[in-house]
């Protein structure tokens, strides 16, 4: 499929297609050429009101996702399959918290009342991330002010945003002051993060190879997925595995905050239990639990859970060929490598909310349509689990696969840019009526998005409804 007309790359060359998008990332993952069985894209660009190519990212993320999860069905002595991805498909799949209904409503505002961007004294602006309780209360105690947004401007108005993005990050809160591309990139995180490439899948240890469990009728059946996330990429990461069979088992904990409207979404296809990693018994049971487990998914902040014994290297040698994938926000290296930070603070730290904005000739910064940084990072982790599988059962070892959100930003810019973005309209939920579903959760009648990455002979379905978190035992079935 040709690229959209008027569209450029970073260096004002024609920009890639999709397809030689989800070439690069095959490539880029080591796997062989020939695994890449018969792949279809269809659609064309724009795909949401965007200057970036979010519709491209989208299609070619998921396409990877579907490809590699035929490739091992392939190699557990499946039939050769098709897997088909509709660009329009993909893209609304990028905001899928979005396009959803229970018994019949509208999910509710996921932000918080005070949470947004801001202007400073000195006229820069900063975002803040004040959907966690305590958060919130950290950034009103700085500020010194009430919960409203007129007594958080005031407040602002009296710092400016450098010096209010140092402070908070020094007490931990989620603030970042906003940077233009050209910022970002003289930055040394922004220089840092342009070094990495969107998926890293480094062998972290000796193991014999591994097969694949024996054919069975869904691609990833039989693997064993033990997720430890929150908000949208990871857990879009373990939705996607468990969409072509795998067995998913999420772990939270009762004392840490989650974002519950977006467990509808997030948590179909898994089961969910409660550790508490603290406790000498949390962390045991968690040692259980990964001894029998091939994935270890989480994305909690750098060192959050390898603090708890639990980093890659423990994690290989209490598992030998135990695939670790982790995320992160600003990536591991650099000055930002161990920061908290959300897609949308990533977008406004990176420069996307300023380029954004000029594009469409705005005054006022402007997110992109969705977290596309959250979502591509999410199957790109998932890619790259599939990717360190196939790799585990040819080569051996353990494996340890790598995304950042900023890391998938600079990739993102890196596809270019179209010039009739903002010609796309933002579907509302009555005009997808052929892309839903219906099934139940623990909250309700779920009417929710399919899953894009469709495959001919064993589509992705989710087996398991989403329930609120703890509704299970920490065991595998």
């Amino acid at each position: 499929m040709a690229a959209a007309a008027g569209t450029s790359d970073a260096a004002g060359a024609p920009p890639a297609a999709p397809r030689d998008i989800l070439g690069a990332l095959w490539r880029s993952a080591d796997l062989p050429p020939q695994a890449l069985g018969p792949v279809v894209l269809s659609g064309e660009e724009p795909a949401l009101p965007s200057s970036f190519r979010i519709g491209a990212a989208a299609q070619s993320t998921v396409a990877a996702v579907a490809a590699a999860a035929a490739a091992v069905h392939r190699r557990r002595g499946g039939p050769g399959q098709a897997a088909r991805v509709a660009m329009r498909h993909a893209a609304l799949e990028f905001h899928s918290e979005h396009y959803l209904r229970l018994d019949g409503a509208e999910p509710p505002n996921p932000w918080d009342s005070v949470a947004g961007t801001y202007p400073c004294g000195d006229g820069r602006v900063v975002r803040l991330h004040t959907n966690f309780p305590h958060h919130r209360e950290g950034v009103l105690r700085l500020l010194k002010c009430e919960g409203t947004r007129d007594a958080v401007r005031a407040a602002l108005r009296g710092w400016s945003a450098f010096d209010f993005e140092d402070a908070a990050v020094a007490d931990g809160l989620c603030v970042t002051a906003m940077r233009s591309f050209a910022e970002w990139d003289a930055h040394p995180q922004g220089v840092a993060t342009a070094e990495l490439p969107p998926l890293r899948i480094e062998r972290i240890g000796d193991a014999p190879p591994t097969p694949l469990p024996p054919l069975a009728s869904r691609p990833l059946e039989g693997l064993r997925v033990l997720e430890i996330t929150r908000v949208i990429a990871g857990p879009v990461c373990g939705r996607t595995l468990a969409a072509h069979g795998a067995e998913v088992l999420h772990i939270s904990a009762a004392h840490l905050p989650s974002f519950d409207n977006l467990l509808a979404d997030t948590g179909r296809g898994k089961r969910t239990a409660r550790l508490d990693l603290r406790a000498p018994e949390g962390r045991d049971a968690l040692r259980g639990l990964v001894a029998g487990a091939d994935v270890f998914l989480q994305g909690y902040r750098p060192g959050a859970v390898s603090g708890h014994g639990f980093a890659p290297a423990e994690l290989a040698a209490l598992r030998p060929g135990i695939v670790c994938t982790s995320l992160s926000a600003y990536g591991e290296v650099g000055p930002w490598g161990g920061r908290r930070g959300f897609d949308s603070l990533v977008q406004t730290a990176s420069g996307f909310n300023v380029a954004e904005a000029e594009a469409a000739g705005a005054a006022a910064p402007k997110p992109l349509p969705c977290q596309a940084l959250d979502h591509a990072s999410g199957y790109l982790l998932a890619f790259g689990t599939l990717a360190a599988l196939l790799r585990r059962a040819e080569e051996g070892g353990s494996w340890h696969v790598r995304v950042s959100l900023a890391g998938t930003g600079a990739w993102l810019r890196n596809l270019g840019r179209l010039d009739d973005g903002f010609a796309a309209p933002a579907p509302r939920f009555g005009e997808i009526g052929d892309l839903l579903e219906e099934s139940g959760s623990g909250w309700g009648r779920l009417t929710a998005l399919r899953h894009s990455g469709w495959l001919d002979d064993t589509p992705p379905r989710w087996a398991l409804p989403s329930v609120p978190l703890g509704t299970h035992e920490p065991a595998w079935v």
